[in-house]
């Protein structure tokens, strides 16, 4: 099922949540909603199920006009990050219950109830546990509970809000990968809510980061990362460095040295410089570089993080290097210079201007 959100706008109060959003989601399509709390992800989230109603705008399923329908009308399938399920209900009435709160006209068969639960159950991998109840299962079992009981209703449209946020890291990587199998195995169009970047990049087709109820950016997981389109999405996704630079007849200077990276064509005054910590290179030398004392230095899986002071009028710059070169130790003086990054101009965070998308200025 197609989902087409046009133009919507959502108050509460006078507090604008959602400004002028559209999002055009394919059918079969597993897309993430990612961005900080108060970005507006969960509100999107609840218009698209019925739970709540724009102030302006349309909601399409398909060809039609879902904005008005009820939740049930619109047979969305809807997992919460803590569950929801009945306690005093086994595993396999649990999963049963979308189907035997229906009207008596599009109510299954009891057997048929049944025999589709069981094959759910079994297909989230918990066959054997249907007379047990939500208390006797961990967090992760109770997950896949409640994901086979919004899978149950055959719904339109499948939505998860936060549906890990709940467990723990090592449960959410493993039900992360059994997330994808499913949805693979069944095609079901999925979207949820997330503020865990990692989760958004690993699962989803395309994914769509907010802020501030706007949408800053949709595309697929490596586009996102790799070309950022403004300076919140490229410090919001991964992690990176941001400086203060300016653009001189072609190369970008900090403070009164060139750093030797070149800035085309680009008009002469202040930008910001964004580069994330792994693409660099070290320097033997002292021009045309970045150069910092180490002022902090930590082992992070298989690479090393050293944190560098370039000088008292920017921010510690970090950068990542393998073990076998990381050798510096505290105070030694390392230059480096960045292989991949990207300028904008009126950085909001140098007290400028917000970057519009279509105002990215320079990269390589």
């Amino acid at each position: 099922m197609e989902v087409r959100v046009q133009n919507i706008r959502k108050e509460f109060g006078r507090f604008p949540a959602l400004e002028d959003v559209s999002l055009d989601i394919r059918s079969g399509e597993l897309i993430a909603l990612l961005g900080p709390s108060g970005s507006g992800k969960t509100t999107l989230l609840r218009l698209v199920a019925g739970l709540e109603s724009p102030t302006e705008g349309t909601i399409f399923f398909g060809d039609e006009d879902a904005s008005k329908k009820t939740v049930q009308e619109r047979n969305i399938g809807f997992v919460f990050q803590h569950y929801a399920l009945f306690r005093h209900m086994t595993v396999l009435d649990n999963v049963a219950f979308g189907l035997k709160v229906r009207r008596a006209n599009r109510r299954p068969p009891a057997a048929e109830i049944r025999r589709r639960a069981l094959d759910l159950l079994d297909l989230v991998q918990l066959s054997g546990l249907e007379k047990r109840y939500p208390g006797q299962l961990s967090g992760g079992q109770r997950q896949r509970v409640a994901l086979a009981r919004a899978m149950a209703v055959e719904p339109n449209v499948l939505l998860l809000d936060e549906p890990f946020g709940a467990l723990d890291a090592q449960v959410r990587k493993e039900l992360r990968r059994w997330l994808r199998e499913i949805h693979d195995r069944t095609g079901h169009t999925t979207i949820f809510v997330t503020h865990d970047q990692e989760e958004a990049l690993e699962l989803a087709d395309r994914v769509v980061v907010m802020s501030k109820g706007a949408i800053e950016q949709v595309g697929a997981p490596g586009e996102i990362y790799d070309h950022p389109v403004s300076p919140f999405v490229y410090g919001f996704i991964g992690q990176s460095n941001c400086l203060r630079v300016t653009l001189a007849n072609g190369e970008i200077w900090l403070d009164d040295r060139p750093i030797g990276l070149r800035a085309g064509n680009e008009l002469d005054g202040a930008a910001a410089l964004y580069f994330r910590p792994h693409d660099i290179e070290l320097i033997d030398g002292s021009s045309d570089c970045l150069a910092g004392l180490v002022t902090a230095s930590r082992r992070v899986a298989g690479t090393r993080h050293l944190e560098l002071d370039i000088g008292k009028s920017h921010p510690s710059v970090e950068i990542e290097l393998p073990p076998e070169r990381a050798t510096s130790t505290d105070h030694t003086r390392v230059a480096f210079r960045p292989l991949k990054w990207r300028l904008f101009r009126n950085d909001a965070k140098f007290g400028g201007t917000p970057l519009s998308k279509a105002e990215k200025l320079a990269g390589n």
